[in-house]
């Protein structure tokens, strides 16, 4: 029995490293299995650089026809099977084929790499950045190792930011006018409005400003689209009255938002909404939905 556990361990360790590990940034991110790590953060163009040592177990030799590493850019659709597209695929060859006996080192380099698209993971999908060690075999098969690691990229603040004034109405009935300052914003900004009540013959018992964030992964019939409520911030308790306005005020720090990601590869999109939302005594909901930009400034 010990025999049979020993066969599938693999016959070495594989490390990576990355030159600049001990000062970079480093940020969590969720594993398949649930598990929360920490990886290091780039942004587009930087260089990624660093070692990777394999280190046979003791008494073993590896014999290979190759080592190389991968830089891949990977969207996996969770529906679709679990399969992996690549739309990043740098390769670097470490070493031609032979025997290793003891623990080598071999150095790597990727220069300004584009990484168009920040790292995500969503409801049906994921984005992510991933270093690929490859030790080819005939026999026992190949031995890989990955590393993760997240792409943040950054934006300059928008030249234009137009508000955003719209209404909702139900005829002889209700009449109201809201605002918002902006229809961009970024990660930690804050949304800042009004709301005018110029006709109320409804009696409203609550009133509540949310965050959704749409998910749409495929397309054309196989369109898959998952909405979340990410926020939901109370603005009113009670009847308004004819001439009231209620200030809006929410900060957007404390939720977990990423940017707005518009036709990433032609495989998903994922945009943000304001929804309004009333409730009357009576139960029966109204609401109406704006569409507004996320962004990620930089430090933000």
């Amino acid at each position: 029995m010990n025999f049979l556990i020993g066969a599938f361990k693999p016959a070495c360790n594989i490390s990576i490293t990355f030159t600049d590990g001990k000062t970079r940034k480093q940020v969590p991110i969720k594993k398949e299995n649930g598990r929360t790590v920490m990886v290091p953060l780039f942004q587009s163009q930087e260089n990624i650089a660093g070692k990777i040592s394999i280190e046979p177990l003791q008494g073993k030799k590896i014999e290979h026809n190759g080592v190389k590493v991968e830089l891949l850019g990977q969207i996996e659709m969770y529906f679709d099977r679990g399969n992996f597209y690549d739309f990043t695929s740098l390769v670097r060859e470490l070493d031609i084929p032979g025997d290793i006996y003891e623990r080598k080192t071999y150095p790597f380099e990727f220069s300004t790499v584009e990484m168009p698209y920040e790292t995500y993971n969503g409801v049906n999908v994921r984005l992510r950045y991933v270093l690929k060690v490859t030790v080819s075999r005939n026999y026992g098969g190949s031995i890989v190792e990955y590393q993760d690691f997240m792409v943040h990229n950054y934006s300059p603040p928008p030249p234009i930011n137009n508000s955003i004034k719209m209404e909702v109405g139900i005829e002889d009935c209700l009449h109201i006018e809201f605002e918002y300052n902006n229809s961009k914003y970024h990660l930690k900004d804050v949304i800042i409005g009004k709301i005018y009540f110029l006709l109320v013959r409804i009696k409203i018992k609550n009133m509540d400003l949310e965050i959704r964030r749409r998910e749409s992964t495929g397309s054309g019939a196989n369109t898959h689209v998952e909405t979340e409520t990410l926020a939901k911030f109370e603005l009113m308790d009670g009847a308004p009255v004819r001439g009231e306005s209620i200030p809006i005020r929410l900060f957007l720090s404390p939720y977990e938002l990423t940017p707005t990601h518009r036709n990433i590869n032609n495989k998903f999109s994922v945009k943000y909404y304001l929804n309004l939302v009333l409730v009357d005594e009576e139960d029966r909901r109204y609401f109406k939905q704006q569409e507004i930009t996320i962004y990620r400034l930089q430090d933000s």
